[in-house]
């Protein structure tokens, strides 16, 4: 198998990806906070991280690799814009119309980026019962409070019951003593200090509430770090025996986490020190994936500036795949700067693929000719530059008439997600033709002869396993008896 590296941002190094289990490969990315449209920057990490998953599917296989992607549905920014849209409404109403119509909108948005669905989409409203359960064991072991109906994390709790083992703001690159003396002043009454974050806290009347945990009369509603915690536990640590109800710290945790820079501190280092001080266990994830920002003409996008710009409204002007591509030339950890020109290269290099492509037929059964160059440089560290290098140099090869060629740059367009229902090409239209390529077909000639010596050596089980792996490919045969030699023949078809 080939060798997967990954920087992680807790380490500050490249490491190479050793999976807790190889047969469950899990990932957990930061969704969308469902009070708004999208923007683009937000595309980011959902287009880096579908290709992660993609190339963690072609290694381990697509039944081995389960990923998380959460919804965040509570939150006082969705309170506020549920007011301010619809205050004719109850407000339980009006919320529920602003998350279910954005969250439409996500959906739809990403799914035009190409990217797939992920393995669970947790919500928030249906994980409450995880966050309270949370809580109150955080509160049992001495590293969270109840103070004024609120309840809290300490920090500095954390730093003295496990010796910096692990050690609060170790993935921010912070050291606590540092933070504590730079904490302004005006500390809330309800902390004890001013680095103390916010686990669960009161409703005020006609805000949103729920039963809170900790004997808390008030009902209220749960911070946002420790939601992610609760859904990443619910969704890749309990459907395999970790959890709450497991003292196993290496079952507490899982491969992969995944979101903006921009949540390196403090969500992500507060989403560590509550589930490590949960569990028990040394980490929350092996490795920590960040991506860069996203910038816009050379500028921080922002509402001010006119160059605020959603997912929905780039689509209007740009078709799903240049969108994906421009947001994949960039390597994931480097600052993006999106531009029109950018765009229009994107398009110029998928009009001239296709354009390369559209005498070809591709194999129905994608992804077995994905060349080992793509797969290597993407398993460096998703170093996107060396695969588009490799595929602009398999397109010189289609252009001179070289069908492997062809093969290897439909397969490495698939494996980065790129949509090419658009393209018309000549592949698509004979999807459930015969396949007349000489590679592949000379690669069923061989099985089919190889089979056909298994059976006549009487090695039934090499013959059935060859069968077997040709039905795995699409190919349906049939065998038959020369009528007059009476030998064995076998006739095969791409099965429709």
């Amino acid at each position: 198998m080939q060798e997967l590296k990954l920087y992680n941002t807790l380490t500050r190094s490249k490491e190479v990806f050793s999976p807790l289990d190889a047969s469950n490969v899990r990932m957990y990315v930061c969704g969308p906070t469902v009070y708004d449209f999208a923007h683009i920057g937000n595309a980011r990490p959902v287009i880096v991280f579908d290709v992660l998953f993609r190339l963690l599917r072609h290694l381990y296989g697509e039944n081995h690799v389960t990923y998380s992607r959460n919804i965040t549905d509570v939150d006082d920014k969705i309170n506020d814009r549920a007011v301010r849209d619809f205050p004719d409404l109850p407000l339980n109403d009006a919320i529920r119309r602003v998350t279910e119509g954005t969250n439409g909108q996500f959906q739809a948005d990403v799914k035009a980026l190409g990217c797939l669905e992920p393995t669970h989409q947790p919500r928030a409203t249906e994980h409450l019962s995880g966050m309270r359960a949370l809580i109150e064991r955080l509160v049992a072991k001495g590293f969270a409070y109840v103070a004024e109906e609120h309840v809290l994390f300490s920090p500095s709790a954390m730093d003295k019951i496990l010796a910096g083992k692990p050690r609060y703001g170790a993935l921010a690159n912070r050291n606590l003593k540092d933070m504590i003396a730079g904490a302004r002043v005006d500390v809330a009454t309800y902390k004890r200090d001013e680095l103390d974050f916010v686990l669960w806290k009161p409703s005020d009347p006609g805000q949103p509430g729920w039963p809170a945990p900790c004997g808390i009369a008030t009902p209220g509603r749960p911070g946002w770090h420790i939601e992610c915690s609760a859904m990443s536990m619910a969704t890749l640590l309990e459907p395999f025996g970790g959890g709450l109800n497991c003292d196993d710290p290496l079952k507490n945790t899982f491969d992969i986490h995944g979101g903006g820079i921009d949540l390196v501190f403090p969500h992500h280092e507060n989403e560590i020190a509550q589930s490590c001080c949960a569990f028990g266990a040394q980490k929350m994830a092996s490795i920590w994936m960040h991506n860069g920002f996203l910038q816009v003409e050379g500028q921080k996008m922002s509402k001010s500036l006119g160059n605020f710009v959603t997912i929905n409204e780039v689509l209007k002007d740009w078709p799903g795949e240049v969108v994906r591509l421009t947001m994949l030339k960039t390597h994931y950890r480097q600052p993006i700067d999106w531009t029109v020109k950018s765009l229009e290269e994107s398009a110029n290099v998928l009009d001239n693929w296709a354009y390369t492509l559209k005498d070809f037929a591709h194999p129905m059964h994608r992804g077995r000719n994905v060349p080992f160059e793509v797969v290597g440089a993407l398993a460096d560290d998703l170093n996107i530059s060396g695969a588009l290098a490799a595929m602009h140099g398999f397109a010189r090869g289609a252009r001179s008439g070289d069908q492997a060629d062809a093969l290897r740059l439909f397969d490495a367009i698939d494996l980065l997600g790129i949509n090419r229902s658009k393209w018309n090409l000549k592949a698509d239209e004979m999807l459930f033709e015969k396949v007349t390529n000489d590679v592949f077909s000379n690669k069923i000639d061989s099985l089919i002869a190889a089979r056909l010596a298994a059976r006549n050596a009487k090695n039934f089980a090499e013959s059935d396993r060859i069968r077997d792996e040709l039905v795995a490919m699409g190919i349906q045969i049939q065998d038959s008896k020369d009528p007059v030699t009476g030998e064995l023949k076998t006739n095969w078809e791409v099965k429709r």
